[in-house]
């Protein structure tokens, strides 16, 4: 068994309407600018182990930071006119502490200054905010954690996009790479060899781009075949999908085929791309819910790859039919806690973008 079945559900029974994913991205916006209160309160399900339940973490994975960034890419393709001025939260946010203080979070992308400054700089541009951001992504350019989130990986691809020079990180962190292809992460204490893209080898590969030589020869070793199916382990070391805790294979964006071809597709072998996006729509949407980082919007980005490197029309299909269970997934949880996820990786916004790239016929991630 390449998943589990019980971690996913039946696709619900809802034709593709472009004015339906119009309406929920609608809903979506109207109410994370109604939330909005210096930031938005952490959901219940991104409220951290004895963390105050009035926490407003400000970054981009799971904070403020990230709503921003999705809010202003829908208005600036037309899907919303937004009714406040989010450039002042995001100045404040910088001089804000830390939302992982024993995390030496300040240089990450994701989980710390140099997303928000990102951010910043792509809504309200200056030149000391860039200078400050160069400062940090420097800094950055020798991080052992070797992953996304919070490494050096993150922070190329945000320099890459600000016209910076990030070929001194781009030579360390090659060769920082093992002798089969992968990369060990230093993370939270320990250490260890993720595939995935938030945490391990997809993500350095995605910043190195087309320095990342050998991607499918690399994977190849650590994906589980069945009857033209594939999926990948999430760890090297691990000798079986569901050599878990939970004995719950994973197969969402963090961990496991969705991500390894939303994030590489283009890199992969197209039989082996294929087969990974193939899995995903037979696994089916997540039932942990509609975001992107573990939810049904994250899985569908592999048939938006899919299409952008075949042409095949079904892969659009398959991704429309998720953009429409992923809506409904929103407004049952938005009615079970009385409140929406305002996040752009663990929430709602970030589906909001996954239906309007479904609306529009195609589009990528948003990474970094």
């Amino acid at each position: 068994m390449l998943f589990t079945p019980d971690a996913h559900e039946p696709l619900a029974d809802e034709p593709w309407s472009a004015e339906r994913a119009r309406t929920a991205i609608a809903s979506i916006v109207a109410d994370a600018e109604s939330a909005f209160d210096d930031g938005w309160p952490a959901h219940p399900r991104d409220q951290l182990e004895h963390e105050d339940p009035a926490t407003r973490f400000r970054t981009v994975y799971l904070g403020g930071a990230g709503a921003v960034e999705a809010l202003h890419r829908l208005a600036r393709r037309g899907y919303v006119e937004l009714r406040r001025d989010y450039v002042p939260y995001l100045e404040r946010s910088l001089e804000a502490p830390s939302d992982f203080p024993d995390e030496d979070a300040e240089r990450s992308l994701w989980m710390g200054k140099t997303g928000i400054g990102l951010v910043l700089q792509r809504v309200a541009p200056s030149q000391a905010n860039l200078d400050r951001l160069s400062g940090l992504i420097a800094a950055n350019e020798r991080d052992e954690r070797c992953e996304l989130m919070w490494g050096s990986p993150g922070t190329i691809l945000a320099g890459r996009e600000l016209g910076l020079d990030v070929a001194a990180s781009i030579q360390w962190l090659q060769a920082q790479r093992d002798p089969d292809g992968l990369w060990t992460q230093h993370l939270y204490g320990r250490s260890g060899r993720c595939l995935g893209p938030a945490h391990g080898f997809a993500g350095c590969a995605l910043a190195l781009g087309d320095d990342a030589d050998g991607v499918s020869e690399t994977l190849q070793p650590f994906a589980v075949e069945e009857d033209g199916l594939v999926n990948w382990l999430p760890y090297d070391g691990m000798t079986q999908l569901d050599a878990h805790r939970d004995g719950e294979i994973r197969t969402q964006w963090c961990h496991g085929a969705p991500g390894i071809v939303a994030t590489l597709g283009d890199m992969l072998d197209e039989e082996l791309a294929v087969a990974g996006a193939e899995l995903t729509w037979r696994a089916g949407p997540l039932r942990k819910g509609a975001n992107l980082c573990h939810g049904t919007a994250g899985n569908g980005y592999a048939f938006l790859t899919l299409l952008a490197r075949t042409g095949d029309e079904r892969w659009l299909v398959r991704a429309r039919a998720f953009a429409m269970h992923a809506a409904r997934q929103v407004e049952l949880s938005r009615s079970e806690y009385g409140c929406g996820r305002n996040t752009l990786w663990t929430g709602d916004l970030g589906t909001a973008l996954y239906l309007a790239d479904c609306v529009d016929g195609g589009g990528t991630l948003p990474l970094p």
